[in-house]
C-alpha cells in the first residue's frame, strides 16, 4: 500500500526539519568537525591519569575545551547556527552567570572557592573554562532527553538528571586535585562536598533545561545523526566510573556517579531501541 499525497505528506515535512525547522544537517567535512573535536576530548581523557602538575592542569583545560566545542559544533553543524547560539547562551551564559552568584553568596551551590591559579583566566573569581564545563555537557544530556522523552515535563527532568549526575563524578574528583574546595557546613554526600549542592546541581540543570528545551523548537532524532553527543554522553559515563575506581581512587564517587548516570544511558538505550520509528 502506498503512501498518499496531498495534505497527508505535512507530518513527512514537518519530521524532515531539525530543532530549528530550517538548519541543514551539513555537508560530509563539517561533519567531520564534531568527530575530531570529540576525538581530541576522549584522548584528552586518557591522558590525564598520566600526568600530573602543570601539565595536567594543561589536559584539564584542553579537555573542556575540545569536548564543549565538541558540543556546540554539533549543534551548529546539525541544527543551525540559532540553536548552537541558544545552546551556548543557555549553558555557557547560564553556568557562568550561576557561578558567579555562587562564588559571591554561597547560593545556590554553598561555599566554594576556586582556586585562581590553575585553570586559566578568570572573571569574577570563576575560571572561564568553568561556563564551558556547563557546556561540554549540557548539551549531550539535552540530546539524551530528547531521545529518551518527548513531552516537556519528563524530557527535562531526565535532562535536569542526566546533567546534574555527572557532577557525582566532577565534584570529587576536581576537590581532590584542588581546583576548589568547599567550606559549607551541613550534611555532606562525598568528599566534604555538601549535599546541597547537589540539590542546587539538579535545580539549576533543571532550568537550563527547560530554557534549551524551548529554544531548540521541534525535534527530528530520526533526521538527524546524533552519535556524536550520545556517544559523548556514554564515554563520560563509562570512562569516569573505570578512572575513579582504578586511577583516582575515589570508590564512592565510581559508585554513585556509575548508577546515577548509568540509569540515564540504560534509559536512552531502551528508549532508542523501542522507539515507533527505529531510532
Amino acid at each position: 500500500m502506498t503512501a498518499s499525497t496531498g495534505p497527508s505528506t505535512a507530518p513527512v515535512a514537518v519530521r524532515a526539519r531539525v530543532l530549528d525547522g530550517r538548519a541543514e544537517r551539513g555537508r560530509p567535512a563539517a561533519r567531520a568537525v564534531p568527530v575530531v573535536l570529540a576525538a581530541a576530548a576522549i584522548t584528552a581523557q586518557v591522558v590525564y591519569p598520566l600526568v600530573g602538575g602543570q601539565a595536567r592542569d594543561a589536559v584539564t583545560i584542553a579537555t573542556v575545551v575540545a569536548f564543549s566545542a565538541a558540543s556546540l559544533s554539533h549543534a551548529v553543524v546539525h541544527h543551525g547556527w540559532r540553536v548552537g547560539v541558544a545552546i551556548g547562551a543557555v549553558f555557557a551564559g547560564g553556568g557562568l552567570a550561576v557561578e558567579l552568584l555562587g562564588v559571591a553568596t554561597g547560593f545556590p551551590f554553598g561555599d566554594y572557592a576556586y582556586d585562581q591559579s590553575r585553570l586559566g583566566p578568570t572573571v569574577g573569581e570563576v575560571p572561564l573554562v568553568i561556563p564551558l564545563a556547563w557546556t561540554m555537557l549540557g548539551y549531550p544530556a539535552l540530546v539524551v532527553a530528547r531521545l529518551t522523552a518527548s513531552s516537556r515535563l519528563v524530557g527535562t527532568a531526565v535532562g535536569a538528571i542526566a546533567l546534574a549526575a555527572w557532577d557525582l563524578f566532577l565534584d570529587p574528583q576536581m576537590v581532590a586535585e584542588g581546583y576548589w574546595r568547599w567550606s559549607s557546613a551541613g550534611p555532606h554526600l562525598l568528599d566534604g562536598i555538601p549535599a546541597t549542592n547537589y540539590a542546587a546541581w539538579l535545580g539549576t540543570a533543571w532550568l537550563m533545561m527547560m530554557a534549551s528545551w524551548h529554544l531548540t523548537g521541534a525535534w527530528t532524532p530520526d533526521r538527524v545523526d546524533l552519535r556524536v553527543p550520545v556517544a559523548l554522553y556514554v564515554w563520560t559515563w563509562a570512562g569516569s566510573a573505570l578512572a575513579h575506581a582504578a586511577f583516582f581512587d575515589l570508590p564512592q564517587s565510581a559508585l554513585y556517579g556509575g548508577v546515577g548516570m548509568g540509569v540515564v544511558v540504560v534509559a536512552a538505550l531502551v528508549r532508542t531501541r523501542t522507539r515507533p520509528d527505529g531510532t
